[in-house]
């Protein structure tokens, strides 16, 4: 898809839990009483003549950012029919491809299209590029196509950020500010680079480097702001792009894709104050939880007389409306939906509904007609045209010549001199973030992404304050300390955890957590910072005297890592150390052994991993997960240290913890030739096979966890409980073609040996070349994966291997893994050394 390129993120390989969540079962709700299909009917049908004699006075529909060209018609077909109503469109956390910089600058709404793999020099100001913006999953795709030297002209990557995020970990050069700080930066970069005005004398000492380096990749330089940026500011970076000659090479501006209300007065604050009126009589929500995600909401909606909440399960708006709607799973309902540039997809149904539901489309067709419109009636009236093209759009995924044209906008002539608002500065600055995997609290109760480690921080079950060290020095604050957060009229006790790399004055509170109507796996993670978002108002933190334990994973399975350095663990250097010496990361010395085990089958599974590719965004371990029904064991018991992901990103810190380079590396099962497991299992449990796999086979495993000790890279997982009888997951959510294992039994990677398995059968039958593609290679937006016959002269596997970055891990244990890394390089600025 040309939104993905094959790819995923982690919130999409989890949807399929959220299928298959019991918690969806809920049935119509009316007054929070069970109701019937007929009951909703009648409701409006009594609705109906009221608004029509009203002419829809008093009616408000809600909904978030709206993609779906065909819930865009059906809104539309209500606001024709009742000319007085209003649409309200609010997202708590929108991943709209519009941002209000691009309407600034252009004068109108755009979409605003990076192109990564065209830029030379990226600049990112506390950027969100490959972590969540709309496109995302491509744009670390192109992004990864420009950062391993050996296949491309590498690019040179700068990141300016208040607390570390995913393209920060990413880049070459990683330069702390903290909110209100760059604010003032984006407007020194826009007097250099629009008006050629040096940067003042207190501007940090590294601006003028980079502002040379962009100026000297002119048409090859790209300025990324992220959504957090005031309106000034991403329309300043606009400008500067423009002037760069960025536009039509490195970003393309195009027509907006998405649906939106008219009017600047029909967002949030203004169904706020209707509500708050009185002045709403009916109010249908489409999706989203504004109860929990917006202070004042849920009084509100008790002044209305008659609302409505489509919602995939109960939440905290659905316990206090009138009506609660069960919605129809994207899995179960037909519909469709634009990408980030334009492309239309219809969206198929993939199995049969498991709790019924209803979809927007259906629900806001019963406003205008006493028939319900099914999906797939609008869709074909959406779409029409020949049964050819129709068959066509569903075959392929896309429909054709859908993507959005590039916009015939200019400029606007003062773009160059917007005032960028300078924030005052204060002792302790707030920032109210999205989870990175929970988001706005719409994954809580998804069990996969609750026990997913962050990619920085290594939390689960949790979001702790993140404060930065300099914050907890001044303090006294330790990780697991509580402390009472005060903004606004608002606190919130929650415990801190320090956040290496973050701005001396930063705080982050993550959103997500703290829901109060939720399913069982959400219930009582974590804290609510919603109360908190008050931007205008003083922060305050108070110790409380009490400590709070955290789930983390960052201590546990340590390596064995000689003092004060990573380097013989993920082995990096710069791109001219590289192109001096090429082989620099290369081992330098064999060992001794006594034995080498060579295997003996035809194929030769093995893989390389490229560390210059991988972004650390978990993408991979969901799809693990996912693939060979790997257990969820809660919180207590990762507190435990007795997690159970076959597949890790281990996370490290190089340098001083105020201001470190963060270092991304999968981790799991080396498949050495010289199995350090095998040796010790004292009932065959753990084994090689023919073709270099180390497998286990359960049946036979007491349990001894002598393979676990002596395992150098520590990637093997016990049983401790039966996890699998008591996780949050109905049978039909697991992979059939993969055992479940129960208490007792040691468990880990292997390769997907039931894809393996399939492609020896399709050998054996017909003779097909023996292709495997396993689910962390699937699912990764990098392709920092790369898995197959090392047999074959001419794999793309072999081809890695033969790479001057390619090493072995741990290689003095002369344990000769079938798993290879490829080390990672730094594009240095030479002006910037130090």
């Amino acid at each position: 898809h040309p939104a993905s390129l094959g790819g995923t993120d982690a919130a999409a390989q989890a949807t399929v839990l959220d299928f298959y969540d019991p918690d969806r079962s809920t049935p119509l709700l009316k007054g929070g009483e069970p109701a019937d299909r007929q009951t909703l009917l009648a409701a409006f049908a009594a609705l109906r003549p009221a608004l029509a004699e009203q002419h829809g006075e008093g009616l408000r529909i809600l909904s978030g950012a709206v993609a779906s060209p065909t819930l865009g018609t059906a809104i539309d077909a209500v606001l024709a029919r009742y000319p007085s109503a209003r649409w309200h469109q609010s997202d708590a956390v929108s991943r709209d491809n519009v941002r209000p910089g691009a309407a600034l600058a252009y004068g109108r709404p755009v979409d605003v299209l990076p192109r990564a793999g065209a830029a030379n020099v990226i600049l990112g100001l506390d950027s969100d590029l490959i972590s969540s913006a709309p496109g995302h999953v491509r744009h670390a795709r192109e992004f990864a196509s420009r950062r391993n030297p050996t296949r491309a002209q590498m690019s040179r990557v700068y990141a300016i950020e208040p607390t570390p995020g995913l393209l920060g970990a990413a880049a070459d050069h990683r330069f702390l500010a903290s909110a209100a700080e760059l604010e003032r930066i984006a407007a020194v970069l826009g007097a250099a680079l629009l008006r050629n005005e040096a940067p003042p004398g207190d501007a940090p000492p590294w601006l003028a480097p980079v502002i040379a380096d962009l100026r000297a990749q002119h048409g090859h330089a790209l300025i990324h702001a992220g959504p957090d940026l005031s309106a000034e500011a991403q329309a300043l970076v606009l400008a500067m792009n423009e002037s760069l000659g960025a536009r039509g090479t490195t970003l393309d501006v195009v027509e907006s894709a998405w649906y939106r209300p008219p009017g600047e007065a029909d967002g949030m604050a203004g169904l706020l104050a209707d509500m708050q009126a009185g002045r709403v009589s009916a109010l249908v929500i489409l999706g989203g939880n504004p109860a929990y995600t917006e202070p004042g909401f849920a009084d509100a909606l008790g002044r209305v007389t008659l609302s409505m909440h489509l919602a995939p399960a109960l939440d905290e708006t659905g316990a206090r409306a009138t009506w609660f709607v069960p919605e129809a799973h994207e899995f179960e309902a037909w519909g469709d939906v634009r990408a980030y540039d334009g492309t239309a997809t219809i969206r198929q149904p993939m199995a049969l509904p498991l709790y019924g539901g209803w979809s927007a489309i259906e629900l806001l067709s019963l406003l205008t007609a006493t028939d319900v419109t099914l999906p797939l009636e609008a869709l074909r009236k959406q779409w029409p045209g020949s049964d050819d093209a129709w068959r066509e759009a569903l075959a392929t995924g896309v429909v054709s010549d859908t993507a959005s044209k590039r916009a015939d906008v200019t400029l606007r002539s003062d773009a160059g001199t917007i005032a960028v608002p300078a924030p005052p500065g204060a002792p302790i600055e707030l920032l109210i973030r999205p989870d990175p995997h929970l988001w706005d609290g719409r994954h809580a109760n998804n069990a996969w992404l609750q026990e997913l480690p962050r990619p920085l921080t290594k939390l689960t079950w949790d979001n702790p304050l993140l404060v930065s060290p300099a914050l907890a020095r001044d303090h006294g604050l330790a990780n697991g300390d509580e402390v009472e957060v005060a903004r606004g009229g608002n606190t919130l006790r929650v415990p801190v955890w320090i956040m290496p790399g973050q701005a001396a004055s930063t705080a982050v509170g993550l959103l997500g957590f703290g829901r109060r109507v939720v399913g069982e796996v959400g219930r009582g993670a974590g804290y609510d910072f919603y109360p908190l978002r008050d931007t205008g108002a003083a922060v305050t933190l108070t110790r409380t005297g009490r400590t709070v334990p955290i789930a983390c994973t960052d201590h546990h399975n340590p390596l064995d890592v000689p003092p004060d350095t990573i380097a013989p663990i993920v082995r990096h250097a710069t791109l001219a150390a590289f192109e001096r010496k090429p082989d620099l990361l290369q081992e330098k010395e064999t060992y001794p052994s006594l034995y080498r085990r060579l295997p003996g089958g035809t194929v030769a599974w093995g893989m390389s991993v490229d560390l210059n590719a991988c972004i650390g965004c978990n993408a991979c371990v969901v799809a693990c997960t996912a693939e060979n029904n790997v257990p969820v064991v809660g919180k207590e018991e990762v507190l435990r240290q007795r997690e159970m992901h076959w597949l890790r990103i281990d996370r490290y810190w190089e340098g001083d913890a105020d201001d470190p380079r963060p270092f991304f590396q999968p981790m799991l099962c080396q498949h050495c030739e010289q199995a350090p497991c095998e040796v010790v299992c004292p009932v065959g449990a753990t084994v090689h096979d023919e073709e270099g796999l180390n497998v286990m086979v359960y049946n036979r495993c007491v349990g001894t966890r002598f393979c676990s000790n002596n395992c150098p890279y520590k990637v093997r997982r016990f049983n401790y409980l039966a996890y699998a009888d008591t996780e949050h997951r109905p049978p039909l959510a697991r992979n059939n073609d993969v055992s479940v294992r129960s208490r007792g039994v040691m468990e880990k990677c292997n390769f997907c040996l039931q894809r393996i398995a399939e492609a020896r059968i399709a050998h054996d039958r017909d003779g097909t070349p023996q292709t495997v593609v396993t689910a962390c290679q699937a699912a990764c937006p990098t392709r920092a994966f790369s898995f197959g016959d090392i047999n074959q002269a001419d794999s793309e596997v072999v081809a890695r291997k033969k790479s001057p970055l390619d090493y072995a891990l741990l290689a003095e244990r002369n344990t000769h893994p079938r798993l290879t890394y490829e080390g990672r390089i730094i594009n240095s600025n030479p002006d910037l050394q130090g």
